[in-house]
């Protein structure tokens, strides 16, 4: 099944991928009810979640924020690794957070709503011993201010986890991908929440983000130290990794 002709249509009513970030929240609250089960259909997907979690190597009463934290399932990772954990979690998407709220496991959390791009307007009150934000950075407007004001929120000597998909300067990487979102990911959208828009977003904007390098620079020019990157496995080694830095002392 090919989307490469619905896909420039989209891409015209769209404006494009800045204009599609501007909706993205919008585009979550339509998928909320779905969004669980087609990531449990992903394999590896709440393990390297927890995976990134546990990299962010905190103590276990640490006080982390989940930034961009959906339907709770990162959150959910951040408390398996941290049991005694205080725990905040951000999204810009009411419905997502909805579902967030319903999960077991996660009594006691802080769920707030509001934008990524800003997360101390929202209520973030740091400092953060930790920050985790899974599929975010590269949903948002501004990259760059993000993690200035990521880096605001942070303890001294905090831990940043980015744990996000780059495909940039792979071409085995981008055909994984490629392959994979178009045989399965959007099929499988639309069988479980009735719309492709979301999903066809997903597969441009990751084919559009940064390189792994080109991130770590994102993360040093913010003023991040002990910049490293790791991998997964599965299908998703060499497309989803944590980026991992910490704030200067």
């Amino acid at each position: 099944m090919s989307f490469r002709s619905e896909e420039i249509v989209a891409w015209a009513v769209d404006g494009g991928i800045a204009s599609r970030k501007r909706r993205i929240a919008a585009d979550f609250d339509r998928v909320a009810r779905g969004y669980d089960l087609l990531n449990a259909l992903n394999p590896g997907y709440s393990k390297h979640l927890r995976w990134s979690a546990e990299r962010l190597g905190l103590e276990a009463d640490a006080r982390i924020l989940d930034l961009c934290c959906g339907t709770g399932l990162s959150t959910a990772a951040l408390r398996a690794a941290y049991p005694e954990a205080e725990l905040t979690g951000i999204d810009a998407s009411a419905g997502m957070l909805a579902r967030a709220r319903e999960k077991p496991g996660l009594e006691g959390v802080v769920w707030l709503q509001g934008d990524a791009m800003d997360p101390g307007a929202a209520g973030a009150a740091g400092p953060y011993d930790g920050i985790l934000m899974a599929y975010g950075i590269r949903n948002v407007p501004d990259p760059d201010l993000c993690l200035q004001r990521v880096g605001a929120i942070l303890a001294d000597g905090g831990v940043l986890c980015l744990h996000e998909y780059s495909v940039a300067g792979s071409p085995r990487s981008r055909l994984i991908w490629r392959v994979v979102t178009a045989g399965i990911v959007i099929p499988l959208g639309f069988l479980l929440t009735r719309t492709t828009s979301l999903f066809r977003y997903l597969r441009r904007s990751v084919l559009e983000f940064d390189s792994v390098t080109e991130v770590e620079g994102r993360l040093r020019q913010a003023g991040f130290i002990d910049v490293r990157t790791e991998p997964m496995d599965g299908w998703q080694r060499g497309v989803v990794h944590s980026f991992l830095a910490r704030k200067h002392p």
